[in-house]
């Protein structure tokens, strides 16, 4: 008989929930690092730094997961996350606080590469949907808490607070995975052996693809809302945060309603084309609403921010499902990586086309790519 898989999901989830803290924190410095005397561009840079890091160290900690475990990796990583964000409170200047932002992704890289293994090993396919739903809501319930806490801990500490505090949760998270979790069954060697990759065909890189896009509407979206409802619809930074926290919520809901779907389903990628459509609609209002100058950009807004995160947990439990138990960290680091070049490249290359186009027209951006995910997403994975 094995550990309580409950358990094991919600270690998962801390150690995610943990692993993203700092990313949702970052998203709510903006302001006080346009104080600090950064430029709209250097805090895009800054805010992509974290997936940048994400990017080189993903497969890497999934090639850990799995050949040494997932309690292992998580707990190393967490470990490695709370040092460098220690780091980061003292750095100063753009380029010690964009290497040690950078240093800070590839350590909670661990996280996102290896608790997706925990929630397929532990799980039965008629479960994993939702159980990956779930392990997914640690990223929108990190951000709501960031979204509530960062505003009043900047205003008491500044930014190094912040980052103080996300290490010392980092601390915590390590701490209660390299105690509690226990690694689900491996493969056996011969499986391991006989096992080929799985991107012999073209189902996996059409689900990486279709990801990348959807990313790019995700972090337009919750990336700038924060700066475009402080700068240019002049509301507080405290009202703008509890802004951000109920989009993540309703994020969170998004994706538990999303695995349920895709278990009631028995498909991953059905309900993924399907929500791409919807997001991009979604999206494209806001760009319409931000050009007219309308009130209803704000709510619009919070609903984009929700729906673009909530299939989230599809594309992972559709990467892990085809990749199996030998190569799903791979699988995972890849989409992972995948997701964080986006990820990294939105806030960047965004933050420089609003200043002269405006934010309308990088929303009518993101929501034309999340259109063209659709037709991307393979019918069936194989």
């Amino acid at each position: 008989m094995g550990p309580n898989r409950w358990l094991m999901l919600g270690l998962g989830m801390l150690a995610q929930g943990a692993c993203y803290l700092p990313t949702g924190a970052l998203i709510l410095l903006v302001p006080a690092l346009r104080a600090a005397g950064f430029g709209l561009g250097d805090v895009g840079l800054l805010l992509g730094a974290p997936s940048a890091g994400m990017v080189l160290a993903l497969i890497a900690w999934g090639w850990c997961a799995d050949r040494y475990g997932e309690r292992l990796t998580m707990t190393v990583g967490l470990v490695c996350a709370t040092l460098t964000l220690t780091a980061a409170a003292y750095a100063t200047g753009l380029a010690a606080l964009g290497v040690t932002l950078t240093l800070v992704g590839a350590a909670c890289a661990s996280g996102n590469a290896a608790s997706g293994r925990v929630v397929l090993g532990w799980f039965p396919p008629q479960r994993r949907g939702f159980a990956m739903g779930l392990r997914q809501t640690a990223l929108p319930i990190s951000g709501a808490l960031a979204g509530l806490g960062t505003p009043l801990i900047v205003q008491a500490h500044g930014v190094r607070g912040v980052l103080l505090v996300c290490s010392a949760v980092c601390l915590v998270a390590a701490a209660a995975v390299g105690v509690f979790v226990v690694d689900p069954p491996r493969p056996e060697r011969a499986a391991v052996a006989a096992a080929g990759s799985p991107y012999r065909t073209a189902s996996l890189w059409r689900i990486h693809g279709a990801s990348l896009l959807l990313v790019v509407p995700q972090f337009t979206t919750s990336v700038f809302a924060v700066a475009y409802l402080v700068g240019e619809r002049g509301w507080s930074e405290i009202a703008a945060g509890q802004a951000a926290a109920v989009a993540h919520l309703l994020g969170g809901a998004g994706r538990l309603a999303c695995g349920r779907w895709s278990d009631a389903v028995a498909s991953r990628l059905r309900p993924m084309r399907q929500l791409a459509v919807i997001n991009a609609a979604v999206v494209l209002l806001v760009a319409a609403a931000t050009q007219a100058g309308s009130g209803l950009t704000a709510p619009l807004l919070v609903l984009a921010v929700a729906v673009s995160m909530s299939g989230n947990g599809l594309s992972y439990t559709a990467v892990a499902e085809h990749a199996g138990p030998v190569w799903a960290g791979r699988a995972l680091g890849t989409q992972n990586t995948v997701q964080n070049v986006g990820a990294a490249l939105t806030p960047a290359v965004l933050g420089l086309l609003i200043a002269p186009v405006g934010y309308g027209a990088a929303f009518a951006l993101a929501g034309a790519l999340a259109l063209l995910a659709a037709p991307l997403t393979p019918a069936e994975p194989g």
